[in-house]
């Protein structure tokens, strides 16, 4: 049997540190893969209206529908989200929402392998700052457990609040830079968090990557 592990990005940003992420844990697994960016797709928000009961095929007519059918043939997935609000992003809880419809008396999410990857610009455990990897992290490990689905390890990675390149982030009195990092604190000392300048972070991603290979017993 073939396996295929899914990539799944909940970042609209290009290129983001997020997709860097996901990319590098699906190559470490060694096995095929598909990427794929929720921001390309038109994917609602489940209706909870139950149409799709007998079929296991969602009535929303969206690429709700194309995803749920990628999801359907991978063995393994990968997902990456991040924290706007200090908790999951609309659209990869949109995507996990969605994939509801595999599971009616079939349960065909069961028996997959799942990681997370979540990009945080929160530091995990800072004190006086929303504990956001941690939310994000349980709010997926929380619909893996409901759906059957073998949870292999979740990465979180420090990453940037939009102030950093809104343009106003010196200025404004609601920026996020001094909110996360101090009153002092500016764009320039605060900088960019780039995945891939941190070789930590490489090596977990690839280790994660391997746990995945390992969970579908190869």
């Amino acid at each position: 049997m073939e396996h295929l592990v899914l990539g799944i990005s909940g970042s609209p940003v290009p290129r983001s540190n997020t997709d860097r992420a996901v990319q590098t844990v699906l190559t470490a697994t060694g096995l095929p893969t598909k990427f794929v960016k929720l921001s390309d797709y038109n994917l609602e928000p489940c209706r909870a209206c139950l149409g799709c009961l007998e079929t296991n095929t969602c009535v929303v007519a969206d690429d709700g529908r194309e995803l749920a059918e990628m999801f359907r043939a991978a063995s393994a997935f990968v997902l990456g989200a991040f924290t706007p609000y200090s908790s999951l992003d609309a659209r990869s809880k949109a995507f996990m929402e969605r994939m509801y419809c595999l599971r009616h008396q079939t349960g065909l999410n069961r028996g997959k392998v799942g990681a997370a990857v979540i990009t945080t610009a929160c530091q995990p455990g800072a004190p006086q700052l929303p504990p956001a990897a941690e939310t994000a992290g349980a709010q997926i490990a929380f619909w893996m457990m409901e759906e059957g689905i073998t949870a292999v390890g979740t990465m979180v990675l420090l990453g940037n609040v939009p102030c950093i390149r809104c343009g106003h982030g010196d200025q404004c009195e609601m920026s996020g830079v001094r909110m996360l990092h101090g009153p002092d604190a500016t764009v320039e000392s605060v900088g960019v968090q780039t995945f891939g300048d941190d070789p930590a972070s490489l090596t977990e991603a690839k280790a994660l990557g391997q746990q995945i290979r390992v969970a579908l017993g190869l």
